[in-house]
């Protein structure tokens, strides 16, 4: 007689093909940050066609319940974010994105199919496992303030509550059909820095009558610097990034106004929010000090992804179960940034990553690149790996 395990690995196999069919809809069919009302509809009627109750949330969220045998006696939340980039494709592929400028650069279109296909799996087999599974797909996941925080808000961690929540990401660096995972802090929160500078403009060959404002500009970008390397513990990993300077059109003229925008990122929530102070003050001091006039937003983003260890020790053995121990890799700490991090502040969460890279398919492209794509025998892997960890998935 099969076991439980078998049996989600048979499914998986034999439904692969039909859930390449429905990532290569959602692919050529993106929908930007909170806008996915179409991704959201075809989710609705998958779910309907499986036999799964649901519920919307933050209006396009969609969220699903499966009860198997004796349903109280555990829930665990499986979930997926389902939005795209504001990215024009510049894949050769039959399900190429029909929305010029949008594309599923990030991989939501492959975790939205892996969760649908767990999801068909567990509530296939849903008298072989105990519990009760929630689905979460999410909307907003590459956008302030994200779907998670939306979603939360709403009480997607309530009636029922999850014990924990497990997240899936594509991985480009790792191999087919590997998995990786890693405890404790896993990703950086991010926020959005933007800095106006006034002063009296002028022409340029009169500096001294002026408050030269790209000079200002000049000298903060590389004082605010000094507040990484001097300021934060070196055993914590944290990055400020000025990506955009803005300001002036000609080249005798000093401007009345340059614009700053920046990110900043960190793994320890603490020294976060002390370095928003440290910004605030170094840039008012130093601006004041050379004649001009400051407008500071620090745009308060994701917060760190912390991976509980004991859930993750769990995910990792399930996972060294189910595709064998030499197919598990350890996740490197990354410096990008998931609305993921706000479950984990509510529950014991785990964000694991699903090997997509074919170096020899030529298969190697970035996240967030207009030529990102996966081997898609990475769907097999990742549905039954979802629907085996919801199955599982006991005490921590």
């Amino acid at each position: 007689m099969s076991t439980l395990k078998e049996k989600i690995q048979s499914l998986a196999k034999s439904y692969a093909p039909e859930f390449i069919n429905i990532r290569h809809h959602l692919h050529a069919n993106p929908e930007l940050s909170y806008q996915e009302f179409e991704t959201s509809a075809f989710i609705q009627q998958q779910l309907t066609s499986y036999g799964i109750p649901f519920k919307v949330m933050a209006e396009t969220g969609v969220v699903g319940i499966i009860e198997g045998k004796n349903p109280a006696k555990k829930v665990i939340a499986l979930r997926a974010d389902i939005d795209a980039l504001p990215i024009l494709e510049e894949n050769d592929i039959p399900y190429k994105s029909t929305r010029p400028g949008v594309m599923h650069a990030c991989g939501h279109d492959v975790h939205t199919t892996c969760l649908l296909g767990a999801a068909k799996i567990l509530n296939e087999l849903k008298n072989e496992w105990e519990g009760t599974v929630k689905l979460i797909f999410q909307p907003g996941e590459e956008r302030n303030p994200g779907g998670a925080s939306l979603l939360i808000k709403e009480g997607v961690l309530e009636n029922p509550a999850p014990q924990a929540i497990y997240g899936l990401h594509v991985h480009p660096q790792l191999q087919i059909g590997q998995l990786s995972f890693r405890g404790g802090q896993v990703m950086a929160s991010a926020d959005e820095i933007y800095i106006t500078i006034k002063g009296k403009g002028g022409h340029a060959a009169a500096p001294h009558l002026t408050a030269d404002t790209i000079l200002i500009a000049s000298q903060l970008i590389v004082s605010l610097q000094q507040i990484i390397s001097r300021n934060k513990n070196p055993l914590y990993p944290s990055v400020l990034s000025i990506c955009s300077i803005q300001g002036g059109h000609t080249t005798n003229v000093i401007p009345s106004e340059v614009k700053l925008m920046g990110t900043f990122r960190a793994l320890d929530e603490e020294w976060r929010f002390k370095a928003h102070e440290l910004i605030r003050e170094q840039a008012t001091g130093l601006v004041h000090a050379m004649g001009g006039e400051l407008d500071l937003h620090i745009d308060v983003g994701y917060p760190s992804v912390y991976n509980n260890e004991a859930l993750t020790t769990v995910g990792r053995a399930l996972a060294e179960n189910f595709i064998g121990k030499e197919r598990v890799e350890t996740t490197e700490v990354r410096m990008g940034a998931e609305d993921f991090g706000y479950y984990t502040q509510h529950i014991p969460g785990c964000f694991y990553r699903l090997g997509v890279m074919n170096a020899e398919k030529g298969i190697t492209s970035g996240v967030h690149t207009p030529t990102f794509n996966i081997d898609e025998s990475a769907i097999e892997t990742g549905m039954g790996m979802m629907a085996w960890l919801g199955s599982q998935t006991e005490s921590f």
